[in-house]
């Protein structure tokens, strides 16, 4: 192929994702050390060289009142917190970042690309917590409405490797013991089992590279399948 022919098929692939990812909402999510964030920053800055307006947001935060939630939520000293609580104020920040930045930003066709959602307080407070999938599921209901995303992106890792990688300055939640963490993963697996349509599944065992390999092509198989967004009220 010559480099005329090259440089057409470059065009052609990048309007192609430009087209895909402009308007959708993609989370990524995954146990604490799973090297999310790292590949959270690297496909942002893909995405937007592929012409695509990036919204970042995470969770919990994204907004001024969701700050002031997760700062309670993630301050060791809070230790009496219960499951429940800590449910209720992961969907309360929800609620306001959705209505803030998510649903504005998919209406002028931005990509959303969100830091944890619904899938983690189901991994967390969930199947690591013991909070039954009805109960979040019927907050969420209330919190997020139609606006569910339309890809969730799981870094798979196992325990061991997820705990060398921490922070030493850990937060009240990645301070819980390995039990919990392995519960927490195995919520996640269970998800990407239980929806493999909207979910992805990605070896976050390997360096940073081999894993942001994985991700873009993922994301060229959804496009070549056509895998549409949802429809949001």
């Amino acid at each position: 192929m010559n480099d005329a022919m090259q440089e057409i098929e470059t065009h052609a692939r990048r309007a192609g994702m430009r087209e895909f990812l402009s308007g959708r909402f993609v989370v990524f999510d995954g146990p604490d050390g799973c090297g999310k964030s790292t590949q959270f920053r690297r496909f942002a800055e893909w995405a937007r060289a592929q012409g695509v307006t990036v919204a970042e947001v995470r969770e919990p935060g994204g907004t001024d009142i969701g700050e002031q939630i997760r700062d309670i939520l993630l301050d060791p000293v809070n230790d009496a917190m219960t499951v429940r609580c800590e449910m209720l104020l992961y969907m309360a920040s929800r609620a306001q970042l959705l209505e803030e930045r998510v649903r504005p930003a998919l209406a002028r066709r931005e990509l959303v690309l969100a830091d944890r959602f619904v899938s983690s307080t189901l991994a967390y407070q969930g199947t690591a917590g013991g909070m039954t999938r009805e109960e979040i599921l019927d907050v969420a209901k209330v919190a997020v409405g139609s606006m569910w995303p339309d890809d969730v992106v799981v870094f798979d890792v196992d325990t061991a490797t997820a705990a060398a990688r921490m922070n030493p300055n850990r937060d009240r939640i990645e301070q819980k013991d390995a039990s919990y963490h392995e519960r927490v993963r195995e919520g996640y697996l269970h998800q990407c089992r239980e929806d493999p349509a909207r979910y992805v599944t990605i070896d976050a065992r390997a360096d940073a590279d081999t894993v942001f390999t994985q991700l873009v092509g993922a994301f060229d198989a959804r496009m070549k399948a056509g895998i549409a967004p949802r429809v949001r009220g």
